[in-house]
């Protein structure tokens, strides 16, 4: 099916026919590959951009390091085939990047529609919404932002963060040491001006489309929903919203295995221990909960607000309701005639009692334990095999087991 990437153009077709809402289908990379028969409208062809980028961004190397001699052996200290940290950021991690554009944009294409089927934004905000969505697109679709995501992986990820922070500090297939500071190899050219520079845009595209979505969302939160406390979803009809997590799973795993062929490489070639990096697996768990919990917080306000208000109003209804039914049963109000038993009156009062309690029990944060655990697992997923450096597969799988019963 074709996917709308066009800008809605009034109110009235938004009502009536509501774009699709995605993160990815847009910007120069994206009309590029689309170009280049690499991607359709709808963003199939994933097996295809997966090969041909991931190839791109590997396979010379491999060629390079061969005809240097740093495929194996011991000319280096680190020769590239026992690389963890390069085949985990080219073979995982970036293959990760791309099928996580075709999840999200699956996830998220009914997110308007059900913005407007469950009748969350008045007909007196859709204006509002529409600019939300329609500055959501063109943040998308922005030439600009590519060519400065370019200039930053360049100028900052490659110059100043790979070379002063994340090179490793020996002598490596794509660097040997010298008086005047580390020297590429010709695998260390490829390597430093193409394969890293691919993986980078790739990730930091992926950052500004998160901020598109943490931007989109904070728009639509300044927004006063028509939000309903006693929906049994307790947030008030917003559950699909806290849903869109699931689709942001791939990319937490992407982010864990980063980090876990990073702290590789410094296990096993420079003598360091899993334990030392505690912080390290801490910060990245955190970072990625705020990265995609973090936006969800917006709609807090409102929720609470709709909590308040729900328990006010329940609460004066109740009471109307129980004075009257405690004058007509308890006070001998009720008609002579009228018999107790089966009376709809005691069911009515049931039902009552029932959607109080949802409003009382309305959650003014749209994170269930079930999506944190999710997220905390995807992240940590690709590091838990780390621990074999430190204790034996039995070992680890008693540990594991006690924890979970």
């Amino acid at each position: 099916m074709k996917a709308r990437t066009t800008e809605p153009s009034d109110s009235w077709d938004l009502l009536r026919n509501p774009p699709e809402f995605s993160l990815v289908l847009g910007g120069p990379l994206f009309q590029l590959l689309r170009r280049t028969h690499l991607a359709d409208d709808a963003l199939m062809m994933v097996r295809q951009r997966i090969i041909v980028i991931a190839l791109l961004a590997w396979l010379p190397l491999l060629l390079l390091s061969a005809l240097e001699g740093n495929l194996w052996g011991s000319n280096v200290r680190v020769p590239f085939l026992l690389d963890i940290e390069v085949h985990a950021r080219f073979l995982v991690v970036l293959p990760l990047l791309i099928l996580a554009e075709l999840v999200v944009h699956r996830r998220m294409r009914p997110l308007l529609q059900q913005f407007l089927e469950r009748n969350m934004v008045p007909e007196s905000a859709m204006t509002r919404f529409e600019s939300a969505i329609a500055s959501a697109f063109r943040l998308r679709n922005s030439v600009l932002a590519e060519v400065l995501l370019i200039a930053l992986v360049y100028g900052v990820g490659i110059l100043i963060v790979w070379r002063q922070y994340f090179a490793l500090d020996t002598t490596t297939w794509y660097a040997t040491a010298s008086a005047g500071g580390s020297q590429l190899s010709l695998a260390g050219m490829w390597f430093g001006y193409v394969s890293l520079p691919i993986f980078q845009f790739l990730l930091l595209r992926w950052y500004f489309r998160l901020f598109i979505w943490a931007r989109f969302l904070w728009q639509v939160s300044r927004i006063e929903l028509s939000l309903i406390p006693t929906h049994p979803d307790h947030l008030g009809g917003l559950s699909f919203i806290s849903g869109q997590i699931y689709a942001f799973t791939v990319l937490a795993v992407a982010h864990g295995a980063l980090l876990a062929g990073n702290l590789a490489n410094r296990i096993f070639f420079l003598g360091a221990e899993l334990t030392q990096f505690k912080v390290e697996i801490g910060l990245m768990v955190i970072f990625m909960m705020c990265l995609i919990l973090g936006p969800l917080l917006f709609f807090e306000p409102q929720l609470a607000q709709a909590k308040r208000k729900g328990s006010r109003e329940y609460g004066v209804l109740a009471e109307r309701y129980v004075r009257e039914f405690d004058t007509k049963w308890l006070r001998g109000g009720a008609p002579a005639n009228e018999p107790l038993l089966g009376s709809a009156d005691i069911q009515s009062l049931a039902d009552l009692g029932n959607g109080y309690q949802v409003v009382r029990g309305m959650r003014i944060v749209p994170i269930k334990r079930d999506d944190l655990l999710r997220l905390v697992g995807a992240t940590l997923a690709p590091i838990v095999p780390l621990a074999l450096t430190m204790m034996s597969l039995e070992e680890l799988l008693k540990k594991l087991m006690g924890v979970l019963f």
